[in-house]
């Protein structure tokens, strides 16, 4: 299971006893909103794409969506995100519990400054129902980011 790679990464950090772990299902913005009870547009959620062959995780707010002339200008390739099968297979989690933590070798993770307006942050921890409250600094730490990017639009800042 996905969520037991993440937790092991994170007793490497010893914030394992951070994770929460829900009755109910967090698969979705919405979902994990309620079961936080917290604001939609503080979920982290990580979107999965394949970019010429490579695989890239962008992390954005939970009301934040792909803007595609920004995605395209940044990585020379229209937006086009992996089927669920493909994400477990070469991220290494399923789509639901998605994350920016413990990811198969040569996945490159990007940060939204749509994140930015928040000082923390949920993103899951590799199953449906599962996350972490993390500062920014600390889901820069954590999630080995490439870089900041700005391919969002639609929040409100």
């Amino acid at each position: 299971m996905s969520i037991e790679r993440v937790r092991a990464y994170f007793k490497d950090q010893n914030i394992e006893d951070r994770i929460q772990e829900f009755e109910v299902s967090s698969a979705t913005v919405e979902l994990a909103a309620a079961a936080l009870n917290c604001e939609p547009q503080r979920i982290a959620k990580t979107l999965s794409f394949l970019v010429n062959g490579n695989v890239i995780l962008i992390v954005a707010a939970g009301d934040a969506r792909i803007d595609n002339p920004k995605y395209k200008a940044k990585f020379g390739a229209k937006a086009k995100m992996l089927s669920p099968g493909d994400a477990e297979n070469l991220i290494g989690h399923a789509v639901g519990g998605v994350c920016p933590f413990a990811v198969n070798e040569g996945v490159d993770i990007y940060l939204d400054v749509s994140l930015k307006r928040f000082e923390t942050v949920f993103p899951a921890c590799g199953s449906s129902n599962s996350a972490i409250e993390l500062t920014i600094p600390e889901l820069e730490k954590y999630s080995g980011y490439t870089k900041w990017v700005d391919v969002c639009k639609g929040y409100i800042e």
